[in-house]
């Protein structure tokens, strides 16, 4: 008899390295609406959604805003969108 009494025992939890913390939330313009991007502090997306969603509206109550990711550590990130929409985009600093 095992001490699952005729529960199978779940396995053993697998550690694995968590991704690291979302740090920026940026609302960009786009040919469909806006939109909403996550990223992590060296600028690696982990996340996209309209930006109408409630989500989003939750996560930018307490956050920091600036307007604009044209800068240098955006390129890579923000490549498929236009100077102008970058220009427009407003970027939020999360307190995650």
């Amino acid at each position: 008899m095992n001490d699952g009494f005729g529960h199978e025992v779940p396995p053993r939890h697998a550690h694995q390295t968590h991704r690291q913390v979302t740090r920026y939330l940026v609302v960009i313009g786009s040919t469909n609406g806006a939109i909403a991007r996550l990223f992590t502090a060296d600028r690696s997306q982990v996340a996209e959604f309209d930006a109408g969603t409630e989500e989003v509206v939750e996560l930018i109550k307490t956050a920091s805003a600036s307007t604009g990711a044209s800068g240098a550590e955006w390129d890579k990130s923000l490549a498929g969108h236009t100077a102008a929409e970058r220009a427009s985009a407003t970027v939020y600093e999360l307190d995650l």
